[in-house]
């Protein structure tokens, strides 16, 4: 060190030293404040907003009823009994209702599964539901810094994402994704990528747009694990607006509290049951396993045990501690405490005491029913799931924002309410994702909700057995 040096590090340590201690007190507090300021500006740089989101509204002329899509099977068919007796079975207990759509291409005889029907389906979902957000937000394509979307079955060339830029004339520096083969669960995950990308980059607003092409990958054998997503899976989409910029943290519907993923791939049976493959005929299908609800079952619990800690009250986390620890050490006594203990002797903690409402992915009335009784979940907790299965049927990754579009035409979601949205996918796949409502007034029912001019006629009472 040279005698500059020395001189320098000598004058700080007098200064220093001849500070009194109020002096000090006020150094502290200067710099705690200062840090302080920093740590909460970098968290709000990092907080995620939905701004808002539309789903899709599709023609009445694409709705179809129950009957005629028996008819419609058995004439595609050519009248083969079994394949048609199971189309009938299934319907019947499905919790699909009659006013679901079904793109242009399924309408016609025999349907039209080429590359052409795929993306006419894509710009019938899409383009509409994205061009709606948009200006009903005031919000230019300029404005878009990524696309993401997510389309399971479907990836054509150019992608997704390049559709929407080539459509709205998107920026040449916008990030773009397209994610394909996710399952139903993707479009949760899809958020959680924009979220991963505005954790490093501040001032960003994304398009996120979900959704599965239907027409184009029907199956057209007999084989009737793979029969069952001709049967329930409709037409539908979803497109979301995601900012974290500073000007959207007043006005946004909500912001994202939590988000947990869970993965079972590394179980062969949980990978295999949802599964896309060859029949003994050549012809090409997804297969849904016997397995499918109880791996969903498995995921779920799997998922929740990491999602509990960060929403439940400290004393429900107690309660489940200490029915573990008594399980432990008393394997043959049943200890379960309070009120939410499910069959089994197993203890099931009070998930109503960590969120006000609850959106299910409505991938089929037994998932739905078995989420409610696993959870002990009340009625009015999968409403939202069963209203909208039975209305648009299993939309895939886009059904959450099918039922958080019913919550918000019912007026139940208020300032501060917290919402707990599930998704399942292929892989085997539970997503979660927790939002908090930002402003009452922007979840008010407005004229792009889905259900306006129809929520009134729900809930219905949907027998267990529908008619046809």
């Amino acid at each position: 060190m040279d005698g500059t040096h020395q001189l320098t590090v000598t004058a700080l340590i007098q200064s220093l030293a001849s500070l009194t201690s109020a002096h000090l007190l006020a150094l502290m507090s200067t710099t705690t404040l200062v840090l302080l300021w920093f740590s909460i500006s970098n968290r709000s740089a990092c907080r995620l907003y939905l701004v808002d989101f539309r789903c899709s509204r599709l023609p009445a002329s694409l709705r179809t009823p129950i009957s005629s899509f028996i008819e419609h099977s058995w004439l595609c068919t050519g009248g083969k009994e079994s394949v048609v007796d199971f189309c009938v079975k299934v319907l019947e207990r499905s919790g699909i209702g009659g006013e679901t759509s079904t793109p242009e291409s399924i309408h016609e005889l025999p349907p039209d599964m080429s590359l052409n029907a795929m993306r006419v389906e894509l710009e019938t979902v899409l383009f509409p539901t994205v061009a709606d957000l948009l200006a009903a937000n005031k919000v230019s394509p300029g404005d878009i810094d990524v696309v993401v979307s997510n389309c399971s079955l479907s990836c054509p060339t150019p992608s997704i994402s390049a559709m929407l830029v080539n459509r709205f004339r998107l920026r040449s520096d916008v990030l773009s994704y397209s994610l394909s083969g996710m399952g139903c669960s993707a479009g949760l995950l899809a958020v959680d990528l924009v979220r991963d990308m505005m954790r490093v980059r501040r001032e960003l607003m994304a398009l996120v747009v979900s959704m599965e092409v239907v027409g184009h990958n029907g199956y057209p054998g007999t084989d009737k694990s793979m029969l069952l997503p001709n049967f329930l899976f409709r037409m539908g989409g979803a497109a979301l607006l995601l900012s974290n910029r500073k000007r959207h943290r007043r006005g946004s519907k909500y912001v994202l509290q939590h988000l947990v993923r869970t993965h079972l791939g590394q179980d062969d049976r949980a990978y295999r049951s949802v599964y896309q493959e060859v029949d003994e005929d050549g012809a090409v299908g997804v297969s849904l396993s016997r397995a499918l609800v109880r791996d969903a079952g498995r995921a779920v619990r799997t998922n929740i045990a990491a999602l509990g800690p960060l929403v439940l009250p400290y004393s429900e986390q107690a309660r489940y501690a200490w029915w573990i620890a008594r399980r432990r050490l008393f394997p043959s006594t049943s200890a379960i405490p309070g009120e939410a203990a499910a069959a089994g002797g197993i203890y099931v903690p009070n998930f109503r005491l960590g969120f006000e409402h609850l959106c299910v992915h409505a991938g089929g009335r037994a998932v739905i029913e078995a989420m409610e009784e696993r959870l002990k979940l009340r009625p009015e907790d999968v409403e939202a799931s069963k209203m909208t299965l039975y209305r648009f049927g299993n939309t895939s990754s886009s059904s959450v924002w099918y039922e958080l579009s019913y919550l918000e035409a019912k007026g139940r979601v208020r300032r501060g309410d917290r919402v707990w949205q599930i998704g399942f996918g292929s892989g085997f796949k539970c997503n979660s994702a927790v939002w908090r409502c930002v402003d009452g007034a922007a979840v008010s029912p407005r004229p792009g909700n889905v259900w306006r001019g129809i929520i009134h006629q729900y809930p219905v009472d949907v027998p267990e057995v529908l008619d046809h």
